[in-house]
């Protein structure tokens, strides 16, 4: 068991933690999970005061827990004055209430204390109608008296979009859902039309995902100068962030920020921000950023996979982008350059903060996109030069040969372009093999 000195914390809410660990050889990644919410309680604004973990085969199918730990963990709720408990484990709605008997103090579970960090940092009407949904999945069958919902508003694992107290009762709270619901259907179908919109520019789309906190806003912010939002905490953004940039090549792109990963993320977030993640599974390229100062980072990087294969986009050729570079040793920083799994197109050390590496990371992303591109192969007539224009702005162009018939162009298009090059040249069309080499072979070593 730990304690937690109190003086190098912030007041809040004293909060006890406890996990569970089904074996010895286990207990290592429970003990970087139980570090990871404390961090997660920090940030919902508790105080934490100790943290235990319980090594037991099997859970407790009444308590979750083992009787005699829960018995320890009541006695110590005098002496450090903890007036809640946070589960490292999801627990189901009859052993949090046990619980709740038991030690005498309101249980949070994992799930429940991430949904109450996105009800905090929610702030376009979207996230918050995402969140409020997923909290309302989450508490749903948790209702089973009338005092179920009596601190909401008042304290973590409480708090809703807007501070707002939820009805007891389950056919108002499924009713609730239903409009919820059917306002993220309407979400769903705008963000929809607005991506048709920019497919009718063949801008292609680069989505940053990864671990929470690994970086991402402030990637977006060096690469693009975009202003959004980053903060040294967990799941400081949650709201997608769109930016326009222009790679080496000329290349114009757009740079999509979107909502951080984390172990065991709760199914209801999964669910809830499925609007906001299509923004990933429509993505031409994925940039995974990675941040290289962790301890545990090629665990998490094992967890941001686990999510995208969840998600359905582990098959979206990725590059990665280890960052944080600056705050790397130089023993870490040789062991990183030659640190990219095989599921990779290309990686390249980099810092947001210094600069280092990101216009390196420029060209390996117009690299990559340039490999997903159609090779085309057109006489393009002198009376059509703006498409031309067009390919030069949003293709790759390898060859040029003016020509009696126009400009005769080897390259490579974005799919939107293809229809229109073949609509005004058919007869002039021409296609070539790619070239060799697979695309998504993996580099040996980072970019330093």
């Amino acid at each position: 068991m730990k304690v937690f000195d109190e003086s190098m914390q912030e007041r809040g809410e004293r909060a006890f933690l406890l996990g569970w660990a089904p074996s010895e050889s286990a207990l290592t990644r429970v003990d970087h999970e139980m570090d990871e919410l404390r961090e997660l309680a920090v940030t919902a604004g508790a105080q934490v005061v100790g943290s235990d973990v319980q090594k037991r085969p099997q859970v407790d199918p009444a308590l979750y827990y083992g009787k005699g730990k829960v018995g320890e963990i009541a006695a110590l709720r005098e002496s450090l004055e903890f007036g809640l408990l946070i589960t490292n484990d999801e627990l189901s709605p009859r052993q949090q209430r046990n619980l709740e008997e038991q030690v005498g103090v309101p249980i949070v579970d994992r799930a429940g204390l991430i949904l109450d960090i996105f009800a905090q940092h929610a702030r376009s009407r979207e996230g918050r109608i995402q969140v409020e949904a997923a909290q309302l999945r989450h508490l749903l069958p948790r209702l089973t008296r009338g005092d179920q919902f009596s601190r909401l508003g008042g304290g973590i694992g409480t708090r809703g979009p807007g501070e707002q107290k939820l009805e007891t009762d389950r056919r108002r709270i499924r009713a609730r859902l239903s409009s919820l619901e059917r306002d993220l259907r309407q979400l769903t179908e705008e963000r929809a039309l607005h991506r048709a919109g920019r497919r009718r520019l063949p801008f292609r789309s680069v989505a940053l995902v990864g671990y929470t906190n690994a970086g991402k806003s402030s990637l977006l912010n060096a690469l693009t100068r975009g202003g959004a939002r980053a903060e040294n905490q967990l799941f400081a953004t949650l709201d997608p962030t769109t930016r326009a940039i222009r790679l080496p090549g000329g290349q114009p792109c757009l740079l999509v920020d979107t909502v951080g990963f984390i172990q065991k993320l709760p199914h209801e977030l999964v669910a809830a921000f499925h609007a906001t993640l299509e923004e990933v599974q429509q993505a031409d390229l994925i940039v995974h950023v990675l941040d290289a100062s962790h301890a545990g980072a090629e665990r998490r990087l094992d967890t941001v996979h686990s999510t995208l294969e969840e998600l359905g986009v582990s098959e979206i050729p990725m590059v990665l982008a280890v960052n944080k570079a600056d705050l790397c040793s130089p023993e870490s920083r040789s062991r990183l350059q030659m640190f990219v799994p095989e599921r990779y197109l290309d990686g390249q050390l980099v810092s947001a903060v210094t600069g280092e590496g990101l216009d390196e990371l420029r060209r390996k992303i117009g690299v990559g996109l340039g490999q997903m591109m159609e090779p085309a192969e057109f006489t393009v007539p002198y009376g059509e030069i703006n498409l031309l224009s067009r390919w030069r702005r949003y293709g790759v162009v390898e060859q040029e040969e003016f020509t009696a018939d126009g400009v005769h162009v080897i390259g490579r298009v974005p799919q939107a372009l293809i229809g229109q090059l073949e609509a005004i040249a058919p007869q002039l069309s021409g296609s070539r093999p790619s070239p060799e080499g697979s695309p998504g072979e993996a580099p040996s070593h980072l970019g330093a």
